[in-house]
């Protein structure tokens, strides 16, 4: 069907012009009736934020979304363009999606008065209509408001007249989504700029003053510790958010599993196979789990999901590394995979002052710590007792990256003990690799419980009876 492509076809169309946190009001109130989630792509948050989040957008107030770095508030945030109406029309050659009905700049109210009915129309697609800043301090009042384009200037117009403005991003963003990331690393005479806008709807450039009367629905994020009395932000900027919606981290380990099932890389390469075992994934989200609320690690900074997303996809290529060393067509993660988190952890989180030169130990510990007590979800501990026994009257078992997958699947034949939990943890069908992985994590989660003694010598261990 053609949309309208003057005013007066758009009059006729019976087309009405409503506010934009009106439309998201409608779109938003629409789905919540059809039982459809307004973000499907954000997890963990069912219960929590996304009350929060309904009611701020049904009430139709600007929002700040408080919460460390990884809690999904730019995701949030972009997808808020989803809720508005999928065409919107504007006057033809409008920079700033000026409404037909109601027009804001000198381009567009000169054409209508000018042209009446026959005004032409353009349509702008919702994805067109969301505008993003992130913060900083060199951020000026001409990113984000405009300036005066000396090329308009030099082309013979005074700066006294609108047509010479150079638009910034909040004005472009009329009648759409506008997004300040970290907010309060705004200096304070553009958050006042800003404030003039969005509140007293006009801004002065170079001396000459400007009617703006913008419809914009504002979001921002920021960090909690910044986001005080004791913070850069104004308190009348502050006081121009109607709802405070707090983020948080996954809060147990099947969300972030499933978080990282999500937006982990899928490892590609010809003739293999990835797969990767259950506890495995337990193991790298326990361990995020584990280091927010780790004394030793900086809660201050905050540790993100993508540390769960990184030290699963580094583990998955210390894996692939392994199999194509070694000529296997299938890459199953294990124990000793394990030993690559450092590179991907480190990076991710801060390490308390106090704790200086003890880096290494400290992620050493989280991993340890963290294949323990998946070991103990997993496995049930009547099973492990024939294992601790069969493995007194056998030689020492040794696994490392160079042993292949084949030399577990004997072990499993020469050791029936280990039947159970291998099944419990891999299924009753499982494929050598996986094999392997459940070997690794009983013997591994053994020696943790102190029933198995471990040597261990370069990438190598040898696991034997106490």
């Amino acid at each position: 069907m053609s949309k309208p492509a003057t005013l007066g076809e758009l009059r006729s169309s019976g087309w009405e012009s409503v506010p934009v946190k009106t439309e998201v009001r409608r779109n938003a109130a629409a789905r919540i009736a059809a039982g459809e989630r307004l973000f499907p792509e954000v997890l963990g948050y069912e219960d929590t934020v996304f009350p929060q989040l309904e009611n701020a957008l049904l009430a139709g107030h600007d929002i700040i979304f408080l919460g460390e770095r990884g809690q999904a508030k730019t995701r949030m945030i972009r997808s808020l363009v989803d809720l508005l109406d999928e065409w919107m029309p504007i006057v033809q050659g409008s920079e700033i999606n000026d409404d037909p009905y109601n027009p804001v700049s000198a381009h567009a109210r000169s054409l209508v008065e000018e042209m009446g009915a026959d005004t032409p129309i353009d349509w702008v697609h919702r994805s067109a209509r969301f505008g993003e800043k992130l913060a900083t301090p060199d951020t000026s009042i001409a990113d984000l408001i405009g300036e005066v384009d000396p090329i308009k200037v030099a082309e013979g117009r005074y700066l006294s007249d609108e047509f010479t403005l150079h638009y910034g991003l909040v004005p472009r963003t009329n009648r759409g989504v506008f997004a300040i990331n970290e907010l309060p690393d705004l200096a304070e005479r553009i958050q006042v700029g800003l404030l003039n806008v969005l509140e007293e709807r006009d801004v002065q450039i170079r001396g000459y003053k400007v009617n703006l009367p913008l419809d914009l629905l504002l979001v921002a994020s920021a960090n909690p510790e910044d986001y005080t009395n004791r913070g850069r932000l104004i308190t009348p900027l502050k006081d121009r958010f109607g709802s405070q919606v707090r983020t948080h981290y996954p809060l147990d380990v099947e969300t972030e599993v499933a978080i990282v099932a999500q937006e982990a890389q899928p490892f590609e390469a010809d003739g293999i196979t990835v797969r990767v075992p259950p506890h495995m994934a337990e193991i790298i989200a326990t361990l995020s789990q584990l280091a927010r609320n780790s004394a030793h690690i900086s809660q201050r900074s905050g540790v993100s999901v993508r540390l769960s997303v990184s030290n699963h996809e580094v583990m998955v290529a210390n894996a692939a590394r392994r199999a194509l060393a070694t000529g296997d067509d299938e890459v199953v993660p294990r124990i000793c995979d394990l030993e690559a988190l450092p590179a991907s952890t480190a990076g991710k989180v801060e390490i308390e002052t106090l704790e200086d030169g003890r880096e290494g130990q400290i992620l050493d510990h989280l991993v340890r710590a963290a294949i323990l007590e998946t070991f103990r979800e997993c496995v049930t501990p009547q099973q492990l007792t024939a294992v601790v026994e069969a493995l007194a009257e056998s030689d020492p078992v040794e696994t490392g990256e160079d042993i292949a997958s084949g030399d577990y699947t004997d072990l499993l034949e020469a050791t029936p003990a280990l039947r159970a939990p291998v099944a419990e943890l891999v299924g009753a069908e499982p494929t050598p690799g996986e094999v392997a992985s459940a070997i690794e994590l009983v013997l591994e989660g053994l020696h943790l419980s102190k029933r198995l003694n471990k040597d261990a010598v370069g990438g190598r261990a040898q696991y034997r009876s106490r």
